[in-house]
């Protein structure tokens, strides 16, 4: 269990180097739009997308 989790961990962290390596113009502009946004809404935003990746999670396993 605890293999897959550091795995997945590491997955995110190549995702994340893609999208800074491919589009760091658009990762910057992105960024700045989320500095802009009020707390209530990126708390909203960030439960909304663990949500989603829960959700595919249980269908992708189950």
């Amino acid at each position: 269990m605890l293999e897959q989790l550091v795995s997945a961990l590491c997955l995110v962290a190549v995702l994340e180097g893609l999208f800074l390596f491919a589009a760091p113009r658009g990762w910057k502009r992105a960024a700045e739009q989320l500095h802009a946004l009020p707390d209530r809404q990126l708390r909203v935003v960030g439960g909304v997308v663990v949500g989603i990746g829960l959700l595919s999670l249980w269908l992708v396993r189950g």
